[in-house]
């Protein structure tokens, strides 16, 4: 299957890494290409500049917002939540349409610093914003609540956790939960939520998340779900 996977940091590579390692097409987009690939120092997280990591991993594409939403059969969403809307307009309502689209973001504010807040909580998530803005897109919020090393492989740790699908669109969310099976994760611990409304509580699990990463010194931890026996 062919990939187009919005945003260029860890989360997109990291996906993006996996998915071609698995033996999909993948193209990964970025706002600007000259500037994604003149940045010659390491990220926040000790990975080496893009230029570097694309010749380490020489079957994915690079391109621009547009032509990673026109070549991937299925997209994948993983820009900065206040990155999210832009990289969509940028991409093309047509490029969009019909499509799967994977929506990992989340609608975290830093700008007062550590911890982040939610800029959309409550009432609303950013999927909703997503799914009513592009009605014709499948929009299936997945993976945003843990970090992108256990995305890829939940075997990192010791024992089985959760992984959470919200949308729409049953047969959508079908094909999520294959790829997912296909990074590792059990059927039985993929637990659809429901509609798209459902994110609002997988996004609300951020702040909790961010404090847990305080607490623990490591991001490599993920939620599970136990429930009591009738």
């Amino acid at each position: 299957m062919k990939f187009g996977i919005l945003g260029t940091g860890v989360v997109g590579q990291t996906i993006a890494e996996k998915l071609s390692q698995l033996g999909h097409m993948v193209m990964i987009g970025t706002r600007d290409k000259q500037a994604a690939l003149a940045k010659s120092s390491k990220d926040n997280f000790g990975r080496p500049p893009v230029s570097e990591w694309l010749k380490n991993n020489s079957k994915v594409q690079l391109g621009t917002f547009t032509e990673a939403a026109e070549f991937g059969e299925l997209l994948v969403i993983a820009t900065n939540g206040f990155g999210t809307m832009p990289a969509l307009e940028a991409a093309g309502k047509n490029n969009l349409s019909r499509k799967i689209i994977i929506d990992i973001s989340n609608p975290l504010d830093f700008s007062k610093g550590m911890p982040p807040t939610l800029f959309i909580s409550n009432t609303d998530s950013l999927a909703e914003q997503i799914q009513r803005t592009y009605p014709e897109a499948k929009v299936v919020k997945a993976l945003n609540t843990m970090n992108a090393f256990v995305m890829t492989n939940p075997k990192l740790l010791p024992e089985s956790t959760n992984v959470f699908l919200n949308g729409n669109d049953s047969e959508a969310k079908n094909e999520v939960k294959k790829i997912l099976m296909s990074f590792g994760w059990s059927e039985q611990d993929i637990i659809d939520m429901g509609d798209i409304s459902t994110a609002r509580g997988t996004e609300q699990i951020l702040p909790i998340w961010v404090r847990l990463w305080g607490t623990f010194q490591t991001p490599i931890f993920n939620f599970k779900i136990v429930i009591a026996k009738s």
